[in-house]
């Protein structure tokens, strides 16, 4: 066994160049499908938080850029199951300028429901309460502060888009998050008195908290229902589910990356096939010496398969390498923070098995067929190839 795993790495490297250019290759492949994966898994896969798990986001049932009455919160309120319910406005907007290094989410919330149903925000109750009373304050997550270099009581302004107008705020507090994202809140009413009476008493989601994860669906289908022969229909969704639709602006972003994967397997199939299918050809004569040696069919089909998965399972280890530098690349790309899941972004073990299963899987496939027809030649034929 030993003499037969020498002979492999050997023949791994009997044509430097072309090995060294079928790793590189594979390594770019599998560095391109590890990325798309490590994306899926943290968009599809990642289970919601404790806190997550119980929350619940109503939104107009046509668009999420329409808005709904004010009024439908006191009536969610009163759902049977419903523990909370705060309004959450999206508020655009630039700071200072529209570069990617200034861009984060910035939401307008009631300073006195929020973390009620975020209680996985972190905050000291001081800068709460400051927050609460100032109502042109704001909090920032840590992510945020540090990133725009920000201090308690420093002032910045906010110039509006979907709500015209500049909005002078104040920094009460810098609170901690699970995610690591990047945003801010201000005080929604603050935004209310800045717009013109016609344009008051709308709510851009309800977010809810609901008492337990039973409760979920129940509440969900009551709500809808309740809103169901109103002039302005509701949805009512899990928190993941809603960052999902959010995400579906961009398309079906599953079915693109799934099929970015299936086309970068395909390919990574046929580049393997021809390489391992060129060094077969050329090495006919030494099959055909091997087996005057006593080398047996299996031993020489061995061979050459573990040839051939060795040189994958080497792109496949340097794709990994090359897909976590992406991944931490991407953590720090500015405007990063519209997505909290991408600033945890990483190769995480499911993944890196995957890519690592699937380069050797390629690997082998792709080695089969000419490996199986090099070790059925007949001794006279192997030594009579003029390859």
């Amino acid at each position: 066994m030993t003499r037969h795993l020498t002979l492999v790495l050997k023949n791994c490297w009997r044509n430097k160049r072309r090995t060294t250019l079928t790793v590189l290759s594979m390594g770019v492949s599998i560095c391109l499908l590890g990325v798309l994966l490590a994306i899926y898994h943290a968009l599809f896969s990642i289970e919601p938080t404790e806190w997550g798990a119980l929350r619940l986001v109503t939104r107009n049932r046509v668009s999420l850029t329409l808005e709904l009455p004010q009024f439908y919160g006191e009536k969610i309120a009163q759902v049977s199951g419903v523990k909370v319910v705060g309004i959450e406005q999206w508020f655009g907007g630039t700071y200072i300028d529209s570069r990617p290094e200034h861009m984060f989410a910035r939401f307008a919330a009631q300073p006195d429901k929020l973390f009620q149903y975020r209680g996985e925000y972190s905050l000291p109750e001081d800068q709460k309460q400051a927050f609460i009373q100032d109502r042109t304050g704001f909090i920032a997550t840590r992510a945020l502060a540090e990133k725009e270099h920000w201090k308690l009581s420093d002032r910045i302004t906010l110039v509006g888009d979907i709500f015209p107008g500049n909005y002078e705020l104040t920094l009460r507090g810098i609170f901690d998050t699970p995610d690591n994202g990047e945003y801010m809140y201000f005080n929604r009413e603050y935004l209310e008195q800045s717009l013109p009476i016609g344009r008051r008493g709308q709510a851009g989601t309800f977010d809810i908290l609901v008492d337990s994860k039973d409760d979920v669906p129940k509440v969900e289908q009551a709500i809808d229902d309740m809103f169901h022969e109103s002039p302005v229909q509701t949805k009512t969704e899990s928190e993941s589910a809603f960052f999902l639709s959010f995400v579906s602006y961009l398309g079906n972003v599953k079915a693109f990356l799934l099929s970015i994967c299936a086309a970068v397997t395909f390919t990574i199939l046929l580049v393997s096939a021809n390489t391992i299918a060129m060094s077969v050809r050329e090495r006919v004569r030494e099959v055909g010496v091997l087996k005057t040696l006593g080398y047996t069919r299996g031993a020489i089909l061995g061979i050459i398969l573990g040839e051939a998965a060795t040189i994958a399972a080497a792109g496949g280890v340097l794709g990994l390498a090359l897909a976590s530098l992406l991944a931490f690349g991407v953590q720090h790309m500015p405007g990063v923070g519209f997505f909290p899941q991408f600033k945890n972004l990483t190769i995480v073990p499911p993944v890196a098995g995957l890519c690592l299963l699937l380069a050797a899987l390629i690997g082998l496939a792709s080695a089969f067929i000419p490996a199986f027809g090099a070790s059925r030649i007949s001794i006279v034929d192997a030594l009579r190839s003029s390859e």
